[in-house]
């Protein structure tokens, strides 16, 4: 018989056909996949194992199969003496319909398997089939309807039809890849017929617990189990036997101490809890965004199967914790274990998020060897228990909207976790989360500005409340590339097995894998960017002196930097908004974001002050996406005309300080290889022209469009350049063997505080002693700079390279600006010129060399008047209407 026959419903009993029409108004069967009969081979036998015994999921896989054009499970199964091809793995005791109780629940498994023993011409496929019944009440669920979903407990009859009647149309039926019996059988050759029943049926059994821990979450039933485990563990008893030791104190007292610490990390998960959050969060979701959008999110879904999944999203705000645990559990996928401050375990709050999954830790393990045992042990029970985990490499909420340089300590304790116990493969899946407003932003700006951070707790928050009247846009959820382990590990050390045999080892390769691993998170969550209306009109805008542009002008610019962004991709990953220019305009106007002043000569559009600030937390969004065309726009700032091969050259030189600071995913080769096609994206646009076979750019002047659009772009990078010459400055200002690290970072952040007053910028993280720190260590690591016997800063000669190259990019006036402000030596003459700038340049030589002549006699007082032909001063661009 084919499996896609339908036989008819009067096979099974009257009461059967009965009972599923009484029941057939309160259920309503959604399909997992929606065309199960695809999963089937014609021809073969089919026989259905559901994981409970009880009438209603009978029913509810008859109608299940019913739908989709499968053979009815009611039917008896060819070949064998069964009068039904369905069975259930667990089974009840029976008060009704006779049934047996004495009987085995393999022995349906044992029939079968016996059935083909005599004929091995013939096959049956066994197919799974499991049934939830109100996994994820909606926004309109009820209370009471959301105690009765689906859990880990096998309910008695009257439990199961309350949950029918409050929760049957909600009801999953998943069928999962059929398994060919005889298949099994060969493989397992001369095994006894008893030992394959038992081993299938175990196989099965371990199936539906996957299954159903993937639907509905771990079974953890109680806190205490994994409480028990953590305090069990060796390591833990050794570290409570010398903390009884060093204290003074009984073993007694040292373990009481070891438990409270334990319960203040562990989570409490409770899946009422977390379907009563969903339910609450739907209708406050509703008020506070207009929208909640995933992207990629089934890539991420079918990668997940068999492995240990660790979450690994970017952190903009507290919001983050909910977004992803709510649209995980409302998208089908377990609700992850949270690693959350315990800066947020408050009363009423702290119960709440623990039972949401939320396991807390302290700032800081320093000086507390036992709390740090404690929690790398319970961080490997969760891995151990495959629980799915989620925690922010970033060690906290990004002020300024740029990634944060990871703090690897999670990602340590979760690779030791699996070195120790590697049962199932660690998949690491980066997120990237946008929002068109944050709820934190005046916060943000007020502790860049060099305001405390003010503390969380119960009366803060309830003070904040206010701010849920306003409404915040849309967000967006991108998975990007998911990072497996194993291939890292195989990569920095091929025999990383052994190092299982000693559990506390630490192998030299670990902290390499850990940066490396670090390192590609963060990239491939900028590799997911999404690219929303406010990041479009953040990185025009900001771009201006007064944050404001003709509406003709704007509109231009916002379609060249769309054009740029689908024309030459960043990732496949990276979302694009669809709206078009004027619908971005008026979107930011409807969002609060700019502001339309008429004018008879052209509408200005124009935002305030404060809000230019906040903006530039969404600009710094999207910097890394932009960043080829603004290195190659920023070569043009000072120059009319520049060789292509210089515009490489000097990206090659600044290229590993801004992908360390935007994560960019290139190699130095694969920068320059965007940088190319960047430059051949602007030639196509006439933003610059192509002369000498390709090998002279130029643009035009500084009055015409295509030159005030190329400015526009430059300047969304340029404040990293300024801040980089502002590091070398100070450090050749104050010569070799002067400053430690710690005071270089210092007198720069002093300087560029005091530069943005200056200039009024109204960019906050200019200033950000974080984004200087990450500069000075690349510097240290290209061995531009080291640190000598006395721990202060000396430099090689290349940094003086550096100085000459900045005069490329950035303005005279700014460079002097900055060497007057710069504290350390005389301040008002800028390094003097090398011999080789005086060196005259032959009448024959190529653009590239005219142009390093004028790069290095731009020392002179009296320069050559030949590359004035080819440079501008700064101002002689501002584009006029």
């Amino acid at each position: 018989m084919s499996t896609t026959d339908t036989p008819a419903r009067s096979r099974a009993p009257w009461w059967f056909n009965l009972a599923g029409q009484l029941l057939e108004p309160w259920v309503r069967i959604r399909r997992d996949p929606a065309e199960p009969a695809a999963l089937l081979q014609p021809g073969v036998p089919v026989c259905y194992v559901i994981e409970r015994d009880g009438l209603s999921d009978a029913l509810i896989l008859e109608r299940a199969c019913r739908e989709a054009g499968l053979p009815t499970p009611m039917q008896a199964l060819s070949g064998t003496r069964r009068k039904r091809s369905v069975f259930a793995l667990a089974r009840r005791d029976g008060w009704l319909f006779g049934r047996n109780r004495k009987r085995s629940p393999t022995e349906p498994l044992g029939q079968l398997v016996r059935s083909l023993e005599g004929d091995p011409e013939r096959d049956i496929q066994v197919v799974p089939v499991s049934i939830y019944v109100g996994r994820a009440p909606t926004r309109e669920s009820g209370w009471f309807r959301v105690l009765f979903s689906e859990n880990w407990v096998m309910v008695g009859r009257f439990r199961r039809m309350l949950a029918l009647l409050l929760n049957g149309r909600d009801t999953v039926v998943h069928f999962s890849q059929p398994v060919s019996l005889r298949t099994v059988m060969s493989e397992a050759g001369d095994t006894r017929p008893e030992r394959l029943t038992r081993k299938i049926a175990r196989v099965l059994r371990t199936h539906f617990r996957r299954i159903r821990a993937a639907v509905i979450g771990p079974d953890l039933s109680h806190r205490r189990t994994v409480v028990d485990a953590v305090l069990n563990a060796e390591p833990v008893r050794e570290a409570i036997a010398a903390t009884a030791a060093k204290e003074n104190i009984s073993p007694a007292k040292a373990w009481r101490k070891a438990h409270d610490m334990v319960m203040e990390i562990a989570a409490d998960y409770s899946h009422p809890v977390v379907r009563s959050a969903s339910f609450l969060l739907s209708n406050f979701w509703n008020k506070l965004y207009d929208g909640i959008a995933m992207h990629h999110f089934e890539k991420a879904r079918a990668a997940a199967p068999g492995h240990e999944v660790v979450y690994v999203p970017c952190h903009r705000s507290h919001a983050d914790y909910l977004l992803m645990s709510y649209q995980l559990h409302v998208s089908g996928v377990v609700v992850p274990h949270i690693a959350a401050g315990v800066n947020l375990n408050l009363p009423v709050i702290g119960p709440i998020l623990r039972r949401g999954g939320a396991f807390f830790l302290r700032r800081s393990f320093k000086g507390n060897a036992l709390y740090s045992v404690l929690f790398n042990e319970y961080v490997a029970q969760l891995i151990d228990r495959g629980v799915p985990m989620e925690y922010f490499i970033e060690g906290g909420r990004s002020r300024t909207g740029r990634l944060l340089a990871p703090r690897a300590g999670m990602l340590v304790m979760t690779v030791r976790a699996f070195l120790r116990a590697p049962r199932r493969p660690v998949l690491f899946q980066p997120v990237y989360i946008g929002y068109e407003k944050l709820m934190e932003g005046k916060s943000y700006i007020g502790e860049l500005s060099g305001k405390p951070k003010e503390k969380e707790s119960l009366l803060g928050l309830l003070r904040g409340l206010k701010v849920l009247r306003q409404r915040y846009g849309h967000v967006a959820l991108n998975f990007g590339e998911p990072i497996e382990l194993n291939p890292l590990l195989d990569a920095a050390s091929p025999n990383w097995r052994s190092a299982i045999d000693d559990p506390d080892a630490k192998p030299e390769w670990l902290n390499r894998v850990v940066d490396t691993l670090a390192d590609r998170i963060q990239i491939n969550i900028n590799r997911a960017a999404d690219v929303n209306p406010i990041n479009l009109l953040a990185l025009a805008l900001l771009a201006t002196p007064k944050h404001a542009m003709a509406e003709n002008d704007l509109l231009a610019q916002l379609e060249l930097t769309k054009s740029l962004l689908e024309e030459l991709p960043y990732s496949d990953r990276v979302t694009l908004t669809s709206m078009d220019p004027a619908g971005i305009i008026a979107y930011g106007e409807q969002m609060g974001w700019i502001r339309r002043v008429r004018h008879p000569l052209g509408d200005v559009l124009v935002t305030e002050d404060e809000q230019a600030v906040l903006l530039s937390y969404f600009r710094n969004n999207v910097l890394h996406l932009t960043a080829t065309a603004a290195w190659v726009a920023c070569c043009f700032l000072n120059n009319r005309r520049m060789s292509r091969a210089s515009v490489l050259r000097l990206g090659r030189i600044i290229y590993p300080f801004i992908q360390g600071e935007l994560f960019l995913p290139w190699d130095a080769d694969g920068f320059c290889a965007q940088l190319q096609a960047t430059i051949d994206f602007f030639v196509r646009r006439g933003l610059l022209e192509s002369t000498g076979e390709g090998r002279v750019l130029e643009r035009g002047p500084g009055q015409d469009d295509a030159a005030f659009q190329l400015k526009i772009i430059a300047r969304s990078l340029i404040q990293a350049f300024e801040r980089y010459y502002i590091t070398i400055a100070a450090l050749v200002k104050n010569g070799p063997h002067t400053l430690t690290g710690a005071e270089l970072e210092n007198a720069c952040t002093l300087t560029a505080q005091r530069l943005a007053l200056l200039n009024e910028l109204s960019a906050p993280e200019f200033f950000d002693k974080a984004l200087f720190r990450g500069f000075i260590q690349k510097l240290r690591e290209s061995r531009i700079v080291w640190t000598d016997e006395a721990g202060k800063l000396d430099y090689d000669s290349a940094l003086e390279d550096m100085v000459r190259d900045a005069r490329v990019i950035l303005a005279r006036e700014v460079r002097h600006s900055i060497l007057k402000i710069t504290p350390g030596g005389d301040g008002e003459k800028e390094h003097a010129p090398t011999p080789e700038a005086a060196r005259p340049v032959p009448a024959d030589a190529s653009s590239e060399a005219l142009h390093e002549r004028h790069v290095a006699a731009e020392h002179h007082a009296h320069a050559p008047s030949e590359p004035t032909a080819v440079t501008e001063d700064s101002t002689a661009g501002v584009h006029k209407e």
